[in-house]
């Protein structure tokens, strides 16, 4: 009874965790991200790369007007129009979500978007018109970029990914419902055993001639069987011919 009762709060229990789990990886991202942004302006200069390993990864400080990976460049308002637009969206989505995998990608797709846009609001030349930081280079060949950007790309990574192989937010997959909580062990036995049919349950409805009542009591078997012979020889017709016949 406690299992059957305590059921209906399970989904409840369940989305509270995926929510928990999607706050604290953005979290971390935007943490990780505006601290990471705020020792780069104060250490680094523009156009003085810190090489740490050879060419291969640098610490480049760029401030950037575009999108990620400095794309874009000169449409900041449009960007961070988008980037309101993906909060919004991921906040509305998030009533839905039972999925692990999914709470992890919203909270990095939610962590980056806030990260870059914390930058345009907050960021010089003005309110929504602010440059963000950039300043990881991996290569002469790659756009310069930061954790907020990677975070955004590891969230469409695995956004791909979760839809290629059937995940929903729901904690589906594929066109399968979601499992349902189980109410509980005794419940599935005892579905299990009145589902089964018992061939021993039948009745045996077959007649039986030793088992016919009799007013005196149960007859015994050797009573049954010495009437029964006793009635076939008197309605059987005597065919041994007589003696005085024969002669």
């Amino acid at each position: 009874m406690r299992g059957v009762q305590a059921a209906p709060g399970a989904p409840l229990s369940s989305h509270r965790r995926r929510i928990g789990v999607l706050l604290g990886v953005a979290a971390f991202i935007l943490a990780a991200d505006a601290i990471s942004k705020a020792l780069v302006v104060v250490h680094l200069r523009p156009a003085e790369p810190v090489h740490v390993l050879d060419n291969v990864l640098m610490l480049n400080l760029l401030r950037n007007s575009g999108a990620a990976f400095s794309v874009g460049t000169g449409n900041t308002i449009i960007f961070t129009a988008i980037a309101v637009a993906v909060v919004f969206y991921i906040v509305r989505t998030a009533r839905n979500l039972r999925s692990i995998g999914w709470a992890l990608t919203l909270g990095l797709l939610l962590g980056g978007a806030l990260g870059n846009l914390a930058d345009r609001i907050f960021r010089a030349p003005g309110v929504f018109r602010g440059d963000v930081v950039d300043w990881i280079e991996l290569t002469r060949y790659w756009p310069v970029f930061n954790i907020a950007d990677s975070a955004i790309v590891c969230g469409g990574i695995l956004t791909v990914l979760l839809a290629m192989f059937g995940y929903h937010m729901d904690g589906s997959r594929g066109g399968r419902p979601a499992p349902a909580s189980p109410a509980g062990p005794d419940a599935t036995s005892a579905a299990s055993a009145s589902a089964a049919p018992s061939a021993s349950a039948a009745p045996d409805t077959a007649p039986s001639l030793d088992a016919a009542p009799s007013p005196d009591g149960p007859p015994s078997p050797d009573g049954v069987r010495g009437k029964a012979s006793e009635v076939a020889r008197q309605d059987a017709p005597d065919l041994a011919p007589p003696a005085d016949a024969e002669r």
